[in-house]
């Protein structure tokens, strides 16, 4: 007989064989900036997550630095909305004034800045608009203005999530035109059309105001798509490929791994992170044992780099078992 089970007999054998493990260095914790001062605001739909104003901000980064997190994800939400993003773009809008707050306080730490229009827009849309269609080629050029700017306050990585055509290249010239041939790119390669971005749009104030997402951003339905977005960014010149949502598409993240050598994140996103902590406060579930089992499951599909909100949690989970 066949005894599998002789590699489960107790916890020091089961560590030794375990396949696939978490570390801190795998985590990307997003932060929303907002513009104000003393503002500390509960994002309802997302216990425990808040936007800041820039004079609050430290609070969170401190938490962040105390749990060994490397990186951050900003997230910027503005006074004033345009039709055309003005304020992403603008070198004094609030996600540079943050970025550049962040960088002093915290110069070590890793500074992704999202790039897209959709926080910044009056309309809520990730482009610019003409006759309720979203232009592709007018948005990229507002996308690499952004993420200079973005660059130039100190981003160390920008990461274009609007799912335009052609505008990691376009980004990527820009930034090498503007002496910025040393930031990397993170692109959000294969971003869906999900229902899971619910909560995020309450956080960020982004959603649109008309229509919704689904001439830029992926069907759902579409794994094969996936591939060829990824291997477009990749000749495009992304340095990291992601794929958002995490755990409703882990096929796409393994399909990817086993497609490219690149470095790959996954973006487990708010709704993700929304109904585990719901069930959680119901005391349906057992909340670390859950978050720690999606963790494995997003990392054993391939994804090197995790954006999570849990990102916290199970930093403190992992440090308080070392």
């Amino acid at each position: 007989m066949k005894r599998l089970r002789r590699l489960r007999v107790n916890e020091n054998i089961r560590s030794l064989v375990r396949e696939t493990s978490i570390s801190v260095d795998d985590l990307v914790y997003p932060i929303f900036a907002i513009e104000g001062n003393d503002i500390k605001n509960p994002v309802d739909s997302m216990p425990g997550i808040y936007q800041y104003s820039i004079d609050r901000i430290d609070e969170e980064i401190d938490r962040v630095l105390a749990a060994g997190i490397r990186a951050i994800l900003i997230f910027g939400i503005p006074e004033h909305k345009d039709e055309k993003g003005t304020e992403a773009y603008n070198d004094e809008g609030i996600t540079q004034r943050a970025i550049r707050h962040i960088k002093e306080k915290a110069p070590e730490l890793i500074v992704i800045a999202d790039v897209c229009l959709c926080e910044y827009t009056s309309h809520g849309h990730c482009g610019l608009i003409r006759n309720n269609e979203i232009l592709n080629d007018e948005t990229i050029v507002l996308l690499a203005k952004a993420a200079v700017s973005l660059a130039k306050a100190g981003a160390d990585i920008v990461a274009p999530s609007d799912m335009m055509d052609g505008r990691v290249a376009y980004i990527r010239d820009e930034l090498d035109n503007n002496g910025f041939k040393n930031i990397s790119i993170m692109a959000y390669s294969a971003k869906f059309a999900s229902a899971y971005y619910g909560p995020f749009r309450d956080a960020a104030h982004s959603a649109p105001a008309f229509g919704d997402r689904k001439t830029y951003q992926m069907d759902p339905a579409n794994g094969r798509e996936a591939i060829r977005e990824v291997l477009n960014d990749i000749e495009e010149g992304a340095d990291i490929v992601m794929v958002k949502p995490a755990l409703a598409y882990l096929d796409v993240i393994k399909e990817t791994r086993l497609s490219t050598n690149h470095v790959l994140a996954a973006y487990n996103v708010s709704g993700e992170y929304s109904m585990v902590k719901a069930a959680a406060q119901n005391g349906w579930i057992d909340e670390k044992r859950i978050v720690m089992e999606n963790m494995i499951a997003i990392k054993r599909a391939g994804a090197k780099i995790i954006i999570t909100y849990h990102a916290l949690d199970v930093a403190n989970w992992l440090n308080n078992e070392r």
